[in-house]
């Protein structure tokens, strides 16, 4: 290959990256790092198997295909295996190296209500590094002053408005509903649940939660969905004040962003 079609072919992959970002997709960058042949190569693996470039060997393109859908599992940023790792078979390949790269929209959290665990988990998901969106229907309690200026504050004057303007495609976004009472919770829901996030939690007892996911169960929401929302939401630390409640519903968000147990990690002392 020449090197006006590299540029092509790199041209074109970057179009085919923008476009899966864009559309909130997760897929996989593989690269050609070490081999006989065809080094610097790439090949992007969606999620839903779609697959663009090529190593130069359909056989190849197919093994590394197959373990890049085994990477996204594994929710890790990157990883580097050799040819023989997971295509033995392919002996021409033997000592070559490939680089998977995880590919996913931007991380984020919208939280819907602005009290006082509303407000300490959007300062604390700022911190993390997670893009934040905090809507309230109280304008008070989204004044610019109250949070870090990269916070996207939003006075809502109707909750199901604004988070449709908001919520995307769902992917990449992680949602807590943490408002002040049962009809706010429940109007939040019946939008959130439309689009489908990844992440849905809500906050309130096991009385209160299950009260609004009955309504939500006689609005005729499919039960499969209704039982993925975290309710009551978070991790349990044993959380009382609203930052240690903040940080439990933080807690829970990146164990299943980044497939953790939310298990101690010195529990095999104990074994």
């Amino acid at each position: 290959m020449n090197s006006s079609e590299d540029e092509t072919s790199d041209s074109l992959l970057s179009e085919k990256i923008k476009r899966a970002l864009m559309e909130g997709a997760v897929a996989a960058l593989v690269t050609l790092v070490e081999g006989k042949a065809n080094v610097g190569a790439k090949i992007l693996c969606e999620e839903t198997g779609a697959l663009s470039g090529s190593f130069g060997d359909e056989k190849l393109d197919e093994a590394v295909t197959n373990r890049a859908q085994k990477f996204l599992l594994a929710r890790v940023d990157a990883a580097t295996y050799k040819v023989e790792e997971f295509a033995p078979q392919l002996d021409v390949w033997s000592g070559a190296r490939v680089l998977f790269e995880r590919l996913e929209p931007e991380p984020r959290i919208v939280v819907c209500g602005a009290g006082h665990v509303g407000a300490s988990l959007a300062r604390l998901a700022h911190a993390v590094g997670y893009r934040v969106t905090l809507i309230d229907d109280r304008g008070d309690f989204v004044r610019h002053e109250l949070f870090p200026e990269d916070i996207e504050l939003i006075a809502a004057t109707n909750w199901s408005e604004a988070l449709r303007a908001n919520l995307g495609t769902g992917r990449g976004v992680a949602v807590a509903v943490v408002t002040r009472g049962h009809n706010e919770d429940e109007e939040c829901m019946k939008a959130v649940l439309a689009v489908n996030p990844d992440y849905v939690g809500m906050i309130g007892s096991k009385r209160r939660t299950n009260i609004v996911l009955e309504r939500l169960r006689e609005e005729g929401f499919d039960e499969n969905v209704l039982r993925e929302v975290r309710a009551p939401v978070g991790l349990d630390i044993g959380a009382v004040t609203p930052e240690e409640v903040a940080l439990a519903i933080l807690a829970e968000i990146v164990a299943l962003r980044r497939n953790g147990s939310g298990a101690p990690l010195s529990a095999w002392r104990r074994a």
